[in-house]
C-alpha cells in the first residue's frame, strides 16, 4: 500500500506544484532560443519558439492530471448511479440500463470520443464531455454486478421489510460495498483518462495552445519530430510514466483488498 500512496502523492504534488517549481513563464517565446537542446539554462531543451519545455511539462500537469481526475470521477458518479438504479430497480430497469451501456460499450472509446468532440468542436468543455460520456459503463457493470449479489443479503431484505427507502438502502448498504471495486477500477479509468486527453489533444480537439498540454505539446513538437525529436520524447515519456505509476498502483491496491477479503 505504501506504492499506493507515494504515487497519489506524486501524483498530486505535480497539479498543485508543478506550476510553482516551473523556472520560466511556459508560455514565454524566446525566438532567439527555439529547438534548443538540454543546457543549464533549458534542462529539457526549448520548443519550436523558444519556450521551456520544462516549464511547459509542469504547468501541463495540472491540466492532464487534472482534467483526468475531473472526468474519472464523473464517470464514476454517473456509472455508480446507472449500476445501483439497474440493481434496484427491478427487470425494466435493468434491462433497459444495461442495454443503453452495452450500446455505449459497443464504439471503441477512444474513437467515439474524437466524434463526440469532432462534433462539438474543440476545447476544454468538449474533451471533458467526450471522455465522460464514453468512459462510465464500466463502473455501471461492476456496481449492477455485486447490487445484484447484495439483494439477497439478510441486512438488505431486513431494511426492505421495515420500510427504508430505496436511496438510503443504496447510501448505507450498497456504496460501502462498492466502494473498493469501484476504487480500483476508477484507478485504471484515470489512466485512461489521461491517455484520452493525450490522445484528443494530439488530434487537435483537446485543450487549445498556447496552454500547455502534454497531448498539445506531442502535436507542436511532430512537425520537428526528425531534427529535434526530445521535443516528442519529454511529454511523452511523461504520460508513459503516469500511467504505468497508476496502473501499478491499481494493481497494488487491488491485492491489497483481496488479501484482505481473504483474511476476513
Amino acid at each position: 500500500m505504501r506504492s499506493v500512496w507515494a504515487v497519489a502523492m506524486l501524483l498530486v504534488s505535480l497539479s498543485l506544484l508543478g506550476p510553482l517549481l516551473a523556472p520560466y513563464d511556459p508560455t514565454a517565446i524566446g525566438l532567439a532560443n527555439r529547438l534548443s537542446g538540454p543546457s543549464g539554462d533549458n534542462l529539457l531543451g526549448t520548443d519550436a519558439l523558444g519556450r521551456d519545455i520544462l516549464s511547459r511539462l509542469l504547468h501541463g500537469a495540472r491540466w492532464s492530471l487534472g482534467l483526468a481526475f475531473v472526468i474519472s470521477v464523473l464517470g464514476l458518479i454517473i456509472g455508480t448511479l446507472a449500476g445501483v438504479l439497474a440493481a434496484q430497480g427491478g427487470k425494466v430497469v435493468d434491462w433497459s440500463v444495461m442495454r443503453v451501456t452495452d450500446t455505449f460499450l459497443a464504439f471503441p472509446e477512444l474513437i467515439a470520443a474524437v466524434v463526440i468532440a469532432g462534433v462539438l468542436g474543440a476545447g476544454t468543455g468538449s474533451l471533458v464531455f467526450a471522455l465522460t460520456v464514453t468512459g462510465w459503463m464500466r463502473y455501471a457493470r461492476v456496481a449492477r454486478g455485486i447490487g445484484l449479489s447484495l439483494q439477497t443479503r439478510g441486512y438488505v431484505v431486513q431494511a426492505r421489510l421495515a420500510g427504508v427507502s430505496m436511496a438510503s438502502i443504496a447510501w448505507w448498504h450498497y456504496l460501502p460495498s462498492l466502494l473498493p471495486s469501484l476504487v480500483v477500477v476508477w484507478t485504471g479509468m484515470f489512466a485512461r483518462a489521461i491517455l484520452g486527453i493525450s490522445a484528443l489533444g494530439f488530434l487537435g480537439f483537446g485543450v487549445q495552445p498556447p496552454t500547455p498540454e502534454w497531448g498539445t505539446m506531442l502535436l507542436d513538437a511532430r512537425i520537428h519530430m526528425r531534427s529535434t525529436p526530445l521535443q516528442m520524447i519529454w511529454p511523452g515519456l511523461t504520460v508513459v510514466f503516469c500511467v504505468l505509476a497508476i496502473n501499478l498502483a491499481g494493481d497494488t491496491l487491488r491485492d491489497a483488498l483481496a488479501q484482505e477479503e481473504k483474511q476476513l
